[in-house]
């Protein structure tokens, strides 16, 4: 098995330039597996003729072969897609967890870019850059009306290269420049604490290459101080994905070794594929098993996982797999629903194409694709309902969404509703102070679900949702 992963390259699932994938990347392109439809490209070279001697003006002919890959991949499903240059270098640093920029979580406050916080150690952080810092301009560009990803672009750039940033410090009525030099950084996708005696929290954020060595040294750091843990919270909300093989350890971390996982399911042989708690199925090539070092009682330890409406893929498999054990409860609300499988085949040495190539199975033989998981104990996000969940989109909101396979599809008439209602909710809480808002920091103690996930463990009653329910897989609209 080991081999055959090492051949095969490497796999994950998660957020990439704006979709939930998950992916096998392969060092050769395969060959054709049917017969050419000859006729047809016949037309296409035709055609392709025809716009560059007759369109009105020159056409870049690389540039209409580009497009027209890229067009001809689209109209599958979401996730397939065709990278050029540019997209294709975002795609690999976003599996890496790796980027080079200034170090800082950003999100956006009435149209500004706001500082989360700096990256520990990152040139953000050693330049004084602090939490709710506001970014109004970089460089020469004025930050009010871009979208946070142009933002980020900005930000991005080459090793040992300057960017500019203006600061507004709203507690100190002032705006200054910073100077800061880029370099690489690497995100943090591990956090965790012991909440109270005998409880700990560890939330995974993403699933990337340091992921599981990260996790096993935060469970050991929590075990070091509190050594008679009586329950522990895994934290999967808004975790997108990442790589399967940290998806696959995370799982063999809480349950018996050699139990399935995930199997995937597709037209080619390779596609066909067990994937078990044991290292040959996540240990790296050359190095030691990460699992080794995390004490022994987190097999028996009461776990609750916590999933909602932005955990997908990897953290699904994840949360499938120990629901389908009975490891842990899993309580949240209804996951993403990704369970396709794209393999990522380089096309040249710098392009490549990601292919929808099979999908992905709980070890019970649930399709999770367009479902997602259903916790065993439905919350909302905070004392006073699920407010905005209706305004995140899910895998069965996506056009041309591959269907599950398993079962009839049913169209929810109020979802709609549901959305509209939730728009205004959300605009109306927008004008608050941020001490106000209703939905607060993940592992804050105003966090409804984790102290909701610590009752459980305790055997106290649990606040379950009176109005959320299974959302079925809605139909596809030809």
């Amino acid at each position: 098995m080991g081999q055959k992963l090492k051949t095969a390259g490497w796999i994950s699932l998660g957020v990439l330039a704006g979709a939930l994938t998950t992916v096998s990347l392969q060092t050769m392109a395969r060959g054709a597996l049917a017969p050419l439809p000859l006729e047809e490209l016949q037309q296409l070279a035709a055609v392709f003729g025809m716009v560059k001697s007759d369109y009105v003006e020159p056409i870049d002919e690389k540039k209409l072969i580009s497009d027209a890959i890229a067009g001809m991949v689209a109209s599958l499903d979401p996730h397939s897609q065709y990278f050029d240059k540019k997209s294709f270098k975002e795609f690999r640093e976003g599996t890496t967890g790796r980027f080079v920029g200034v170090g800082i979580e950003i999100t956006q406050e009435d149209g500004l870019v706001k500082v989360v916080s700096p990256i520990e150690g990152s040139p953000a952080y050693r330049a004084g850059l602090k939490p709710n810092d506001l970014i109004t301009k970089i460089d020469e560009t004025v930050v009010k009306g871009l979208s946070l990803n142009d933002a980020v672009k900005k930000m991005r750039g080459e090793p040992n290269t300057k960017v500019m940033l203006t600061i507004f410090r709203k507690d100190e009525n002032r705006s200054f420049p910073v100077t800061i030099t880029r370099e690489e950084i690497r995100t943090q996708s591990v956090r965790g604490k012991v909440i109270e005696p005998g409880y700990a929290w560890i939330r995974l954020s993403q699933f990337q290459e340091r992921t599981v060595d990260d996790f096993a040294n935060k469970v050991t750091e929590i075990y070091k101080a509190e050594p008679n843990l009586k329950g522990l919270v895994l934290d999967l909300r808004n975790d997108p994905g990442g790589l399967l093989d940290a998806a696959v350890a995370v799982s063999a971390a809480f349950l018996p070794e050699n139990v399935t996982v995930v199997s995937t399911n597709g037209q080619l042989p390779e596609s066909k594929f067990i994937y078990k708690a044991a290292p040959d199925f996540y240990q790296r090539r050359g190095g030691s098993d990460p699992l080794k070092k995390l004490p022994a009682a987190l097999k028996n330890v009461p776990l609750v996982v916590l999933v909602n409406e932005g955990s997908a893929s990897a953290s699904e498999i994840v949360a499938g797999a120990l629901q389908d054990y009975k490891r842990g409860v899993i309580l949240g609300s209804q996951t993403f629903g990704k369970g396709s499988v794209q393999t990522v085949r380089p096309l040249g040495p710098d392009t490549g194409l990601k292919l929808t190539t099979a999908r992905y199975y709980t070890p019970s033989g649930k399709s999770i694709q367009a479902k997602g998981i259903v916790p065993d104990v439905m919350v909302d996000e905070t004392e006073e309902g699920n407010l905005f969940a209706a305004l995140r989109t899910r895998e069965a909101d996506l056009e041309k969404h591959l269907g599950s396979g398993q079962g009839s599809e049913v169209k929810d008439p109020g979802r709609e509703k549901a959305r509209d209602e939730a728009r205004k909710r959300l605009e109306e809480e927008a004008k608050k102070p941020p001490a106000d808002r209703k939905v607060p920091e993940f592992g804050s103690d105003k966090d409804f679900q984790l102290a909701q996930a610590l009752n459980q463990l305790k055997g106290r009653p649990v606040l379950i949702s009176k109005t959320m329910i299974e959302r079925k897989e809605e139909k596809k609209e030809n």
